[in-house]
């Protein structure tokens, strides 16, 4: 991802290398114009990072143009360029798949200590009274465990666009119209928390939970919650 210099004097950005090139093939930026990659502070001209030069262009004579900010919900237009803008590969539904399960098997396998507390205290034993300090135990592990849970997979989503699971399959949660880490709001907050809340909703919640699994389907694989959180699962 880059951020160019405009004309103006102001940064436009981040955005891909393919919306460069749109950008460059409208004459609004030339391989002189002044860009920086994600994550750094150095200032060099597009001409010195090989993925944008290496499109090959001859507007190098222009100056620079202003940029306009994009528009969020301007449809997505190709009439200047033949190749697609899209860099990142989507994830496949076997591997999001995989990710959930992944998931799940993990945050079992960190409450296995709580479940073999209680079934020691008797908890899962009838006509038994159970032991009350190995019950606290128990309950305590697990709320442990759901809080370490918690906080590792919403510090990989918010930092990475990731949890556990993506993580080891090499897929991650990206914006929708840049391809940008989402952060906190789009990855937990609107794919998770108020994804969640809506499944929840008697009747409602139901049909909404297996439309959303149906989405999955969709040719370009964005589920309900990726709508909801104009978001895309791709390829890490």
């Amino acid at each position: 991802m880059f951020t160019i210099l405009g004309a103006d004097g102001k940064e436009y950005g981040p955005v891909s290398a393919g919306k460069l090139h749109e950008w460059i093939a409208a004459g609004r930026a030339n391989l002189q114009t002044k860009a920086r990659r994600a994550g750094e502070t150095e200032w060099k001209t597009l001409a010195d990072f090989p993925e944008v030069s290496q499109l090959g262009t001859n507007s190098n004579s222009a100056p620079p143009l202003p940029v306009p900010p994009a528009d969020p919900f301007a449809p997505i237009s190709i009439a200047h360029t033949t190749t697609t803008t899209l860099e990142l590969e989507p994830a496949s539904r076997w591997l999001r798949l995989g990710a959930i399960i992944l998931d799940n098997i993990i945050g079992g396998f960190l409450m296995l200590p709580g479940f073999a507390i209680l079934l020691s205290a008797g908890f899962f034993t009838e006509n038994n009274q159970p032991n009350t300090p190995l019950l606290i135990a128990g309950f305590g592990a697990l709320a442990l465990a759901v809080l370490i849970l918690l906080g590792i997979q919403i510090y990989l989503l918010t930092t990475r666009g990731q949890t556990i699971g993506k993580k080891l399959l090499g897929i991650k949660i990206v914006n929708f119209d840049d391809e940008t880490n989402p952060g906190f709001v789009k990855a937990v907050l609107l794919r998770g928390i108020v994804n969640g809340l809506i499944g929840l909703i008697p009747v409602v919640g139901i049909v909404y939970t297996l439309v959303d699994i149906c989405f999955i389907f969709r040719d370009d694989r964005r589920c309900l919650h990726d709508l909801l959180a104009s978001t895309k699962v791709v390829k890490a």
